[in-house]
């Protein structure tokens, strides 16, 4: 008699980043910016591809099961460069693990 010897079916699990900019340092305040990247390869977003956040607030993605994993530091404007325009300073990045 022969022994068959089964494996097991080997699992994919791929990431996908969501980076939402916040209009404040508070998960609950609105998003204001967003990128989006698909580990899976199943979808390829781009910038600028829809008008409209994937979620309202940072609070909002953590419900739908995102896990977020970095936010930006906290840091104070230098003095006398307040009200300078630059990066999106409330940046927040979260995951999801797929499998595929």
């Amino acid at each position: 008699m022969t022994a068959t010897v089964e494996t097991p079916q080997q699992t994919n699990v791929r990431q996908q980043v969501l980076v939402l900019y916040l209009a404040s340092s508070a998960l609950d305040a609105r998003v204001v910016g967003w990128s989006t990247y698909d580990g899976t390869g199943a979808t390829h977003p781009t910038t600028g591809d829809s008008d409209v956040p994937p979620y309202a607030t940072g609070l909002d993605a953590l419900k739908d099961g995102w896990r977020l994993f970095q936010a930006s530091q906290l840091n104070p404007p230098y003095p006398g460069h307040e009200y300078d325009v630059s990066f999106l300073k409330h940046e927040f990045f979260f995951e999801k693990l797929v499998t595929v």
